[in-house]
């Protein structure tokens, strides 16, 4: 994909307005589902024709000398997004990661539930995505699992504040930090794919965290009653790209 039109993707799914892609109608059930996003416009191409699309089954995955990722994470969520697709938190500027002397800035995470990426095979109840940009618009997300078990603090800030309908923002009350949300250990592993979500830009860097953290079955179920259904996409053909780990 040239670079120009990656960037312009990037602009879309950074923005902080309540449709993620555009104002062409799509979702995860039925005719707008992901089996037809690829029909749905001509720009949406990419989500039959891709060849790098995620998410993936982190399978097979190849050992690797990876460079560690240096988190400073320094702001604060600022605002909690119900865009329809997901719940969405906007954070502050300045907050970034670094790999290989590459700087990725935290623009925003949000969550799917079931997970989208696998990891062997297995499926996890939600999957948090910490989308990040370098100077030039190149994306780079950082994947958390979460499984069920003990309540998490930050989500409890987070969801006290989750708008329920669609379209609705809601500014921050609370000091919530991207970190609490993340595991301790920041192992990873590493693919390159795409956006999950139309126009399926590719092109972005992916780092799934090897350690899942724990959020409450209730927290859970808050999500999922708020989104009315699954929505995550189903895994992509890894073809010829290398999971490395």
């Amino acid at each position: 994909m040239k670079k120009s039109c990656l960037i312009a993707a990037a602009a879309i799914w950074l923005s902080a307005a309540p449709v993620l892609a555009s104002e062409i109608h799509w979702g995860y059930t039925g005719e707008q589902g992901p089996d037809h996003w690829a029909t749905l416009d001509e720009s949406f191409r990419l989500c039959g024709e891709g060849k790098n699309q995620s998410p993936v089954d982190l399978t097979g995955t190849i050992e690797a000398e990876l460079d560690e990722a240096k988190f400073e994470y320094i702001g604060l969520a600022t605002e909690i997004v119900n865009n329809g697709h997901t719940i969405q938190v906007n954070y502050a500027a300045g907050s970034r990661f670094t790999l290989a002397g590459h700087t990725y800035y935290l623009k925003q995470f949000h969550f799917h539930a079931p997970s989208e990426n696998l990891i062997d095979g297995k499926s996890f109840p939600m999957e948090g995505h910490f989308v990040h940009a370098d100077m030039h618009g190149n994306l780079a997300v950082i994947a958390v699992m979460y499984t069920v078990g003990e309540e998490n603090g930050a989500m409890k800030k987070l969801w006290r504040q989750m708008p329920a309908e669609a379209g609705t923002t809601v500014a921050m009350a609370s000091r919530v930090k991207a970190e609490e949300l993340m595991p301790e250990s920041r192992d990873y592993y590493r693919f390159n794919g795409s956006l999950t979500t139309p126009p399926c830009s590719e092109g972005v860097l992916w780092l799934v965290m090897k350690n899942p953290v724990t959020i409450s079955e209730e927290q859970l179920n808050r999500f999922t009653e708020v989104m009315h259904h699954p929505n995550n996409r189903p895994v992509q053909p890894l073809n010829a790209r290398a999971v490395l780990r």
